[in-house]
């Protein structure tokens, strides 16, 4: 895991958010930094790959087909703004069941 990965990892583990993650979890064809199975929510995090237009556009696609949202986050908003992430994750997942 790269060190945003494992900053986010840290405070989305063990619930903390009031929903259970799973960090590199396989949604074949692809794997995914982390998931909410029950809230069917991918959160990505990276660096400039996520510049390139179009990038995930197909990867995107497929995992909406199959009914996942996902957030995507660079890894210096993970960095630095830690807290702004994890309310714009708690805003997308909703009240925790």
């Amino acid at each position: 895991m790269t060190e945003a990965e494992r900053a986010l990892w840290h405070r989305l583990r063990r619930g903390q958010l009031g929903w259970r993650f799973r960090r590199q979890h396989p949604i074949p064809p692809y794997i995914v930094d982390f998931a909410c199975l029950e809230a069917r929510l991918v959160i990505e995090a990276g660096g400039g790959q996520h510049a390139l237009a179009g990038e995930h556009e197909l990867r995107d696609k497929e995992l909406r087909r199959k009914s996942w949202r996902i957030l995507r986050f660079w890894n210096n908003d993970i960095l630095q703004n830690p807290t702004g992430v994890l309310q714009t994750i708690a805003a997308a997942l909703g009240p925790a069941p």
